[in-house]
């Protein structure tokens, strides 16, 4: 596809990382990077996480694609991250584009730019990038010579804002959709590619499963609401499904991860021991998004922790899922795992724990060697009524007698998580949450006798999502968040003695609209997005970059003349006959059992965890032709050597 030169940028881009910050992250050549013969293959795909290089390096899905991509005879794969605005000055000072840090080839010459979006505020780091890499931001500008922008992660599931910038996006897993990807473009250049950049999209949207924004026409109502979003040529599907990976066995990704030269977020190893859930949480996307449940075999995860371990060297390994003690094998698991590194360095981490599945057992399991890092919980409501509300049952008591039970064994600290501006929340279910604080050191001193104590109460706005029940519901404003967040300090502090035991850590309500604005938006917000990017807007996502008063402003701009603006998209609550912006776009759940769902939620009805119980009706499994799996399977870990 691209006639760009693939050259390597390396000799004229490193003057210049002399005069950046930590210009290490740039220069790649980490423990487990790979560099294939442009040459040798056809298809060539550059893989970007839209952040800086130490939040993107851990990412697992790009680590995952990278290497399955490598490991494929056709295919090639670099990574490239997002440039601090420092690099990115000097970029355009010196003529140099956006550079992939493995082969430091220009981002232009590839077939694919595959950018994966964990949260909508990358999206102007993606203009950012396409700009640098001298590529046209607007996918119909856009010629043979070009690229394939293709949007995936957990954002993509609703790419309508990003839709005039992209010319493709990816629902679900991405394992088995690049290779299929891959096959398609490299047939359409083994055949010389006949009809150019559209005809390559129309075989890449006939799959089914590869959405295509251009094709699709869009219409609304005088009342700016949608009317119908309509395919416009024969050979592309009304709907376009999402892809799941059933045998997790099958993709033991990554084998050899990727070990970062400075430092990121995560300095561990990371095996994702199940993937999806069902505890049916009604604000979590990817809970909803990621359904059905399928479990890693022991023995899979056993095999990918003994072959990280030796492949990169670290002393931690974080086993990862969306609930990781909801893993049907977690007990025998971490025993087994703990008896095999017992006498090593290496230590285990759940990052991930409900109270109603965490139990002081399994975490002695995981601070057997000696290491005890703080517990963290994830409320997320203040009261009960407002637990039932988001279906996150978890009972002050349980709690209390789950903390009580930790500090008595030797933990000290204690993380509790929770969500401000969530559906029916009034003050009061607010205030409750400086109420469970305080109770917290209370049984943390009564069970140790110790006044060494400390709680961190972590609490960020809510959004509501795409394909969640709460997609219908009105996002709080910012003024009401700060407010109520002003006065749960006041309370955390009303008793001094608890109270300096207390941290309190939060967003603003501002990010949290801006991100609404973003997740539940549809073509016309993209105007907005360009806008605030031309007026400086990059990395999002850190408080020190954000500026509220500029996506505001270039909202203004952008809705001038129109039937919308910011609150239409955020603080608007929607009816059951609106057309969503992302209702052609299947996640397998049926959008009445979502409905049925979000009304539930308003009478506090709460709902069970479909792995235990009769199905629901979700329609994930029907749909996709899936089925849940887990365990037990009654199989067990091999005991190896000691390592010291």
């Amino acid at each position: 596809m691209s006639a760009n030169t693939a050259d390597s940028l390396f000799d004229r881009l490193e003057p210049l990382l002399m005069q950046v910050s930590k210009p290490i992250q740039y220069v790649g050549g980490e423990l487990n990077a790979r560099t294939k013969d442009w040459d040798s293959v056809s298809v060539h795909w550059a893989l970007m996480y839209p952040d800086a290089y130490e939040v993107g390096l851990p990412n697992q899905g790009i680590q995952i694609l990278y290497e399955v991509l490598n490991e494929r005879p056709d295919a090639l794969a670099e990574r490239t991250y997002s440039v601090w605005p420092d690099l990115e000055q000097l970029l355009r000072l010196n003529g140099l584009p956006q550079f992939t840090v493995d082969g430091h080839r220009p981002v232009g010459a590839f077939d694919v730019l595959g950018i994966s979006f964990s949260t909508e505020l990358g999206y102007t780091n993606m203009l950012a990038a396409l700009d640098l890499a001298q590529i046209p931001l607007h996918a119909a500008d856009r010629d043979d010579s070009h690229p394939i922008v293709l949007a995936g992660g957990h954002a993509a599931f609703n790419p309508e804002p990003i839709a005039d910038f992209i010319d493709a996006a990816v629902l679900g897993d991405g394992e088995q959709v690049v290779g299929a990807i891959t096959g398609v473009i490299a047939a359409f250049k083994a055949e010389g590619s006949p009809g150019g950049r559209d005809e390559l999209l129309t075989r890449l949207a006939e799959t089914g499963g590869v959405y295509i924004p251009r094709f699709y026409d869009v219409s609304y109502r005088p009342d700016g609401q949608l009317a119908e979003v309509t395919p416009n040529r024969t050979r592309v599907p009304a709907r376009v499904s999402k892809h799941t990976v059933m045998d997790l066995d099958e993709w033991p990704y990554p084998k050899t991860p990727l070990v970062p030269l400075a430092e990121t977020v995560h300095e561990r190893m990371s095996v994702e021991i199940f993937r999806g859930c069902t505890r049916g949480c009604r604000f979590c996307q990817a809970g909803m998004i990621t359904r059905p449940v399928r479990e890693r075999s022991i023995e899979g995860i056993g095999a990918m922790v003994e072959a990280g371990l030796a492949a990169t060297g670290f002393e931690e390994v974080g086993l990862l899922s969306l609930s990781s003690a909801d893993h049907s094998e977690i007990a025998p698991l971490s025993k087994q795992l703990a008896d095999r590194y017992e006498e090593s360095r290496v230590s285990l981490s759940l990052p991930s724990t409900r109270v109603d599945a965490f139990n002081i057992d399994l975490a002695n399991e995981f601070s057997r060697n000696g290491r005890r890092s703080g517990l963290t919980f994830a409320p997320e409501g203040g009261s009960e009524r407002l637990r039932r509300v988001i279906n996150k049952m978890v009972s002050h008591d349980d709690l209390i007698n789950t903390v009580s039970a930790a500090y008595s064994q030797g933990w000290r600290q204690v993380k509790l998580y929770f969500m401000c501006g969530l559906p029916t929340e009034t003050d009061e279910d607010v205030l409750e949450i400086a109420t469970m604080a305080q109770d917290v050191i209370r049984a943390g001193r009564k069970a140790t006798g110790s006044r060494d104590i400390k709680a961190t109460v972590s609490i960020g706005g809510f959004v509501p999502k795409p394909h969640t029940p709460f997609q219908w519901a009105a996002q709080a404003a910012p003024e009401v968040i700060d407010n109520r967040l002003r006065k749960l300090r006041a309370a955390i502090n009303s008793d001094k003695s608890l109270g300096r035991n207390i941290g309190m850590r939060y967003h603003d309500g501002e990010p949290s609209l801006v991100e609404g604005l973003l997740s539940r938006g549809d073509r016309r917000v993209g105007a907005v997005i360009e806008q605030a990017w031309r007026d400086g807007a990059r990395f999002d996502g850190w408080s020190e970059h954000f500026s509220f008063a500029r996506w505001m402003s270039a909202a203004d701009v952008a809705f001038a003349g129109q039937p919308v603006d910011v609150p239409f998209f955020t603080t608007r609550e929607r009816d059951v006959d609106e057309v969503l912006p992302w209702d052609h776009l299947d996640s397998g759940l049926d959008k009445q059992w979502l409905w049925d769902d979000w009304q539930d939620a308003l009478t506090g009805y709460e709902q069970d965890d479909c792995r235990w119980t009769p199905c629901f009706d979700c329609g994930v499994c029907p749909t996709m032709g899936t089925d849940i799996q887990v365990g037990p399977t009654g199989k067990t870990l091999l005991p190896l050597a000691a390592r010291r």
